[in-house]
C-alpha cells in the first residue's frame, strides 16, 4: 500500500492545480472537477504508459534539485505534437456533450497550459513530436527556491481568480474550499521535500491514484452532494431587463418581462 507521503511526485504537481482554479473565473459554468481534470490530463495519462511499459523514465538522484526522475522517453504524453492532439481531443469531446464553445477551447487550452508550465521546469527533455531528437525544458527544477516561487504564484493566484468569482453557498461550502486548497499545499510539501521513489511502479501507482483522488475528491463535492466539499455558487452580474410588455385584456392588462416569463403583474385600472 503506498502513501502519498512517501513518494515524490514527478513534475510541477500544485501550479497545474491552480491553473484549474484560474480557468474557472474564465467560464464557470463548468466544474472545477472538469478544469482539475484538463489541467492534470497530462499526469495522468503518463503513469499509465509508464505501467504498461510504453513511456520510460529513470530514477538519478541529484539530476535536479526538486525531482530524482530522467524523463528518457515520453512522447505520447508530453511531446508538443500529441499534447495538441490531446488538447483538441479533450475540447472536442466536451462541446460534444455541453455544446458549450467556450467552455470547449478553455479546457483545451487547460490541457495545452500543462506543456508549457512542464517547459519552464523541465530539463531539456521535453520533445516536439514523437521520434523528435530536438528537447526543451528551462530548467527550473534546478533551483528549488526559484521553483516554490513559480509554483506559489501560479496555484496562489489561480485561487484568488477563483475566489473572485464564487460565492459559497454555507459554511461547509466556505471551509471546505480552504481545506481542498490547505490539502494541496499539505501534499505539495510533503512530495517535494519527501524522499525520492523506490521504484517505477510506485511512481507510477503513486502518482496516478494521488491525482485521481484528488479529482475524484472536487467531482463529488459538485455532482453528488452539492452542499458539501466545494458547493460553491457563481456570482454573475445580472442580466438587464428588458422593457416590459403589456398585453391588454378588456380593463386590465399583464404586464410581463422577457427575461422572467414566469414573472407577470396584473394592473387593472
Amino acid at each position: 500500500m503506498f502513501s502519498p507521503f512517501k513518494f515524490k511526485l514527478p513534475r510541477m504537481f500544485i501550479g497545474h492545480f491552480g491553473v484549474g482554479f484560474g480557468a474557472k473565473a474564465a467560464e464557470p459554468k463548468i466544474s472545477l472537477g472538469t478544469y482539475f481534470l484538463a489541467a492534470q490530463f497530462l499526469d495522468l495519462l503518463w503513469p499509465v504508459l509508464i505501467l504498461f511499459g510504453v513511456e520510460k523514465v529513470e530514477i538519478k538522484p541529484g539530476i535536479t534539485k526538486v525531482t530524482p526522475l530522467d524523463f528518457t522517453y515520453y512522447p505520447i504524453s508530453h511531446s508538443l505534437l500529441m499534447v495538441l492532439v490531446w488538447a483538441i481531443a479533450f475540447g472536442f469531446v466536451s462541446w460534444s456533450f455541453r455544446k458549450n464553445k467556450k467552455a470547449a477551447i478553455i479546457l483545451g487550452a487547460c490541457v495545452l497550459s500543462h506543456w508549457i508550465l512542464d517547459l519552464i521546469v523541465h530539463r531539456p527533455d521535453l520533445p516536439l513530436y514523437p521520434g523528435s531528437s530536438e528537447k526543451f525544458g528551462l530548467g527550473l527544477w534546478n533551483s528549488l527556491s526559484a521553483t516554490l516561487i513559480i509554483e506559489c504564484v501560479f496555484f496562489f493566484g489561480g485561487l484568488m481568480l477563483y475566489w473572485r468569482v464564487t460565492k459559497a453557498i454555507n459554511k461547509i461550502g466556505f471551509y471546505g474550499f480552504w481545506l481542498l486548497a490547505a490539502l494541496l499545499l499539505v501534499i505539495y510539501i510533503a512530495t517535494t521535500f519527501g524522499p525520492p521513489p523506490t521504484s517505477i511502479s510506485a511512481i507510477g501507482w503513486t502518482s496516478y491514484y494521488l491525482r485521481t483522488g484528488l479529482i475524484e475528491i472536487v467531482c463529488r463535492g459538485f455532482w453528488k452532494f452539492k452542499n458539501l466539499i466545494l458547493a460553491l455558487r457563481t456570482s454573475l452580474k445580472p442580466k438587464k431587463r428588458s422593457p416590459p410588455q403589456f398585453l391588454h385584456f378588456h380593463r386590465c392588462h399583464f404586464r410581463v418581462w422577457h427575461s422572467h416569463p414566469r414573472k407577470k403583474q396584473i394592473v387593472c385600472g
